[in-house]
Formats: C-alpha cells, sequence, structure tokens
C-alpha cells in the first residue's frame, strides 16, 4: 500500500497524487510492483526501499548519492491466541531523497496517525528533517509508553501469583521478560543511530532541530533505562516466584513424608499382632484396646517429635 500526502499553503495535510516535491510517501508492506515503481519513478536503489521491510534488519543510517536511509526499530502490539498482548519490535525505514520524504515498514502503525490526522504541531510534509525527529521522538514515547503498560501487567500477574501459584502467570512473565528484551535491544541500537546522526552530518539540521534531536536521545535514553530496570525486576520476581515454587513442593513432600511415617506405625502395631502366632495379651480380655493404645501412642509420640522438630 501507497499513500502519498503533502502539506497544503495554508497548514492542511491533503492526500497527493503524484511524487511532487514536499511530498511524504508512506508505504505499508509493499508490493513488488509498488517497490519497483517508486525506485523508478524517485531514482532510489532497491536495497532502500527492501531493507526496512526485513523484520531482522538492524537500525542504522547510510547515504548515497545524496539520498539517506535511516532504519530504527518502533514497537508494537500483537495477540496472541489467548488475547494475550505481545509486545515486540519491528523495523521501520525514512528515506530522505531531494524531493520527498518516505516512511516504508512491514505493518501499519499508529505512531503515524498523529500526522496523518495532522494533529502534530510545526508538522511540514516539505520540512523532512523536522519531520523524521518528530517521528522518532514519538517512537521513543511509545517505547515508555509500552513499557508502563508492561509494568502494569507485571504488577497484575504478581498480585495472582501471591493468591495462587498458577502456570498462568508464570507464562506471563516468561512473555513479558522476551519483551523486555526485544525493547533494550532495540533501543540500544536506535541510540546508536541517534549519536551518529547528532555527531556526523547525515541530514541537514538548524538550531532548533538539533535541540529536537538532543530530546529525542533523551527520551530514548530514558526507554533503555526504564526497560531495563523492569527487566531487572522481573528477572528477580521469576527467580524469587521458582524458589516460592519451589519451597512449597518441599514443604508438602516433607508434611506427606511426616504424615505417612506416622500412619505407618499403627500399620506395623496391627501386623505384629496379627500373626498367627504365640503374641503378648493373646489372652487378656482388653488385647484389643491395649494393642489400640500401644498404635495410638507410638503414632502420638511420633507426631509429637516431628510437630516440635516443626516438620509440620
Amino acid at each position: 500500500m501507497i499513500e502519498i500526502f503533502r502539506t497544503t499553503e495554508d497548514r492542511q495535510l491533503e492526500t497527493a497524487g503524484d511524487y511532487s516535491k514536499g511530498s511524504w510517501i508512506n508505504m505499508v508492506s509493499p508490493t513488488e510492483e509498488e517497490i519497483s515503481e517508486v525506485s523508478r519513478s524517485l531514482n532510489l536503489p532497491l536495497n532502500f526501499l527492501k531493507d526496512p521491510l526485513d523484520d531482522e534488519e538492524r537500525p542504522r543510517i547510510e547515504k548515497e548519492d545524496g539520498n539517506v536511509l535511516l532504519i530504527v526499530d518502533y514497537p508494537y502490539i500483537e495477540r496472541n491466541d489467548n488475547g494475550q498482548a505481545i509486545y515486540e519490535t519491528i523495523p521501520i525505514g525514512m528515506i530522505f531523497t531531494e524531493d520527498c520524504f518516505i516512511t516504508i515498514s512491514l505493518k501499519e502503525t499508529p505512531i503515524l496517525n498523529g500526522f496523518k490526522n495532522n494533529k502534530k504541531k510545526e508538522f511540514y510534509t516539505n520540512k523532512k528533517t523536522r519531520f523524521a525527529l518528530q517521528l522518532l521522538f514519538d517512537i521513543s514515547s511509545y517505547y515508555l509508553r509500552y513499557l508502563k503498560q508492561i509494568n502494569k501487567i507485571s504488577n497484575e500477574a504478581e498480585r495472582e501469583l501471591h493468591q495462587s501459584m498458577k502456570n498462568k502467570e508464570l507464562y506471563t512473565f516468561l512473555t513479558l521478560e522476551k519483551s523486555l528484551v526485544y525493547f533494550t535491544t532495540s533501543l540500544k541500537s536506535n541510540k546508536v543511530v541517534l549519536d551518529k546522526i547528532l555527531r556526523f552530518n547525515y541530514l541537514r539540521m538548524y538550531d532548533e532541530d538539533k535541540e529536537l534531536l538532543e530530546d529525542v536521545i533523551i527520551e530514548n535514553t530514558q526507554a533503555i533505562e526504564m526497560a531495563e530496570t523492569h527487566s531487572s525486576i522481573l528477572s528477580g520476581m521469576m527467580d524469587a516466584f521458582a524458589s516460592i515454587i519451589s519451597n512449597n513442593v518441599n514443604i508438602a513432600m516433607k508434611f506427606l513424608t511426616s504424615v505417612t511415617i506416622i500412619l505407618t506405625l499403627p500399620t506395623m502395631v496391627a501386623s505384629f499382632f496379627g500373626m498367627n502366632v504365640k503374641l503378648p495379651f493373646e489372652h487378656h480380655p482388653f488385647a484389643f484396646i491395649i494393642t489400640l493404645l500401644i498404635a495410638v501412642g507410638l503414632a502420638g509420640a511420633t507426631a509429637f517429635v516431628f510437630w516440635k522438630k516443626k516438620y509440620f
């Protein structure tokens, strides 16, 4: 899919029908024909348009024949079969040509909706560098937003685990830990690209653009720190709950073993006095009661010893 937008003289965003100067071209999961058309019309290398469509592509920035390709990772949410949110990252490409600005990705992202709906202040499709920096700032902000959601889900799962140890909550922790690894890796890669933009002259920037870039770097750094903090907390919680579960199993096994030993003693006494040989008290009128008292006494004494040793 290809969408073309352009900012009018009265600062409104309108849909355009050609790749004229000052246009924003948004490509979402484009076909081979669409890629070839854009490449031919704007004289772009094919790898500039195909690389961002590889979900394993690493963030980077490169320049070729006056065109600049900037690839960063942005966060998105998927749902599994149970409706549980899965947080992952995927590349988005930003291409700076002499006349146009291009965004290209495999999936539709809500990050661009604010631009499409013309809700961004000081947003103009012809100001390519400013547009890219605003988009980068929103990407970092979405990381922070999703990290807060992850923290909320983690807290809810923790409360559930305090009440009852279930595999469902443990699987939730595993999924969140995986998401945090994706976020941390992508954010650190994005930071490398942002530092390159700041140090080298890949993009032409004014003073206000540099200030915006510094804000983007601060936002990205904050997201990295938050992701690492949540990851450490989640990892510690997983270890703690694994120890708790293991300890609960040991307590249950110790209790069952103690009960088994206590119940075994009366069985042994009954077995001895049930033998078809000469036995003590066999002719005594209260033989059954004496045997019963012996069994109960042994079981009680053993239970008392186990209780003193805090086996149960």
